[in-house]
This record gives C-alpha cells, structure tokens and sequence, in this order.
C-alpha cells in the first residue's frame, strides 16, 4: 500500500450508495485525507444525503461548494447536476457543462481533474453502477501513478461500471465493499 495517499475519490452509481453506508462507521476519525464522493443523482433541493452519511461517522460530511478547499478528515459530498472539477490550489470548482455519459456529475470528468492535481498521490475508487462512467477516470488515474480500487463485480447489483473500468486497466485491483474502510484506515500515516 501506498502511504502517500493525499486524497480519495469515489465515484458510484446505481448499487453505490449501500457500500458507502457500510463503509463509513468502519472509517477511522483520524482519517489524514479527504475523501470526496461523486454519485450520480437527481437534484432535489431538500436532499439530505449529507445528513444521512454524516450520521454513519465520525468524520465532518459536507456538501462540497465553489472554492471551497480540500480538508484533511472530511468527507466532501458532491452536488446534483454539476460537474466538479478540482483547481490547482486544492479547491472545488463547479461546472454546468453538458452531461458527460449521461451524468453530471461525471465521474470521469472529476476522477481526470483530480489526478491533474495529485497525480501519484491520489487514490479512486470506482463502485457499483450501470453505465461506463468513470471507467476513462481511473485509467487516467492510473496512468498518472495514480491508485485505482475497482469494486468486485461479483459484489454489486450493478456491475457494468465496475466490469468497463477493470476492461481498461492492465492489472486492477478489486476490493469487496467489507474490506474497503479497512484498506483506507491502513493509508493513515499515524
């Protein structure tokens, strides 16, 4: 494992919500990155995703803003309907550009944005979802020494989007949703 992991994402579609629920009260408080979760979703202005992660951890939730940096020990939750992008200084931008397969947010357009930024420090994690999202994302990541985490097909209820990223990458690494708060406790640098 590499212990010089400055950040995670984590993009997950159809099927995703539930692993992030049982992989947040298994995550350590002392979590030294931030970790930002990218799901395709519908807006609605009462949504209180936020609210329901942050009820499963330890760690501040929030719903990520504009210009709004990157924190240690914070989970960051993205908008409905906007691209995220991240800037070199380590803060969000928004974007309302068209939809990117289908979605918006795209995971793929935050996963290339990120690894722009933290290149062979960061960390994505591609969950369960039905369409190809986020498969050009973690081969980007990866080809900037970047870490990729695909969950096993065999663990979703939908596996399309797990199955088109592990087709793109020369030796993925498939992780189980019961082991995944596990491996990132073991990134800390404590």
């Amino acid at each position: 494992m590499n212990n010089s992991v400055e950040a995670v994402f984590i993009g997950g579609s159809a099927g995703s919500l539930n692993v992030i629920l049982e992989i947040l009260p298994a995550l350590s408080e002392n979590i030294d990155f931030p970790i930002v979760i990218i799901f395709h979703r519908k807006f609605s202005p009462n949504s209180k995703l936020s609210q329901i992660l942050s009820s499963k951890t330890l760690l501040k939730v929030v719903d990520l803003e504009e210009k709004m940096k990157l924190e240690k020990y914070t989970i960051y939750v993205a908008p409905a309907d906007y691209h995220v992008l991240i800037e070199a200084d380590k803060s969000f931008s928004l974007d309302f550009s068209e939809k990117m397969n289908y979605s918006r947010p795209s995971i793929d357009v935050t996963f290339q944005s990120a690894s722009e930024v933290f290149s062979n420090k960061l960390l994505g994690i591609l969950l369960s979802g039905s369409n190809n999202d986020g498969a050009l994302g973690v081969k980007y990541i990866s080809e900037k020494g970047g870490q990729v985490w695909i969950q096993n097909p065999d663990s979703t209820n939908f596996k399309y989007m797990p199955q088109q990223a592990i087709k793109l990458l020369k030796q993925p690494i498939l992780v189980n949703p019961q082991s995944i708060a596990d491996k990132l406790n073991a990134l800390n640098k404590y």
